[in-house]
């Protein structure tokens, strides 16, 4: 045998490059454990590239460490797909004040939603820009803003409760048919 030939098989995969021990360092290099030296074989060592998340487990992972409840992540996420699809599935980087007033503004419209629902769109639409994409909105013109609906007085003022009675003692018959 010559000088540089391996004669054992197990010294053979003690040195080839798959069977070398590594580890990621501190800033995510991979080099071999210190107590071993690096064989030749295996100078270079293929690491893939970390890939993004995607969107949607951007904006999950953004609430949870604000630890919001798991209603509005839940909530959240469904607005930003429905706003993703309503834009045939365009990116939100790629979009602005303008398309998020026409989604705001689809919904009063078309999908007649209450104010309370359009103002829970419009608020994970503003988590999503602000907190995970890191975008400042601006003012948004021309949003045809949900109707609120309006609000029945619980309680009668004096004067209309004064009213009521003045009445109540001016007809007799109304007030036998009360009692």
């Amino acid at each position: 045998m010559s000088e540089g030939t391996i004669s054992h098989s197990s010294e053979r995969h003690r040195l080839h490059p798959r069977f070398v021990p590594i580890r990621p360092d501190s800033r995510g290099i991979i080099v071999p454990l210190p107590h071993q030296p690096l064989p030749k074989a295996a100078t270079t060592v293929y690491v893939p590239e970390a890939r993004k998340p995607k969107l949607l487990d951007q904006v999950r992972e953004a609430i949870q460490t604000r630890h919001y409840s798991k209603r509005t992540k839940k909530a959240y996420c469904a607005w930003v797909k429905r706003f993703i699809f309503f834009h045939n599935k365009r990116h939100p980087a790629e979009m602005g004040e303008a398309e998020i007033g026409q989604f705001l503004s689809s919904l009063a419209r078309e999908g007649q939603v209450s104010a309370s629902t359009q103002n829970q769109a419009l608020n994970a639409l503003l988590f999503l820009y602000q907190a995970v994409l890191g975008k400042k909105i601006g003012y948004f013109e021309g949003v045809t803003r949900a109707k609120r609906p309006r609000r029945l007085p619980v309680v009668l003022t004096r004067e209309e409760v004064g009213a009521i009675l003045g009445h109540l003692h001016s007809s007799p018959r109304l007030m036998a048919t009360l009692l």
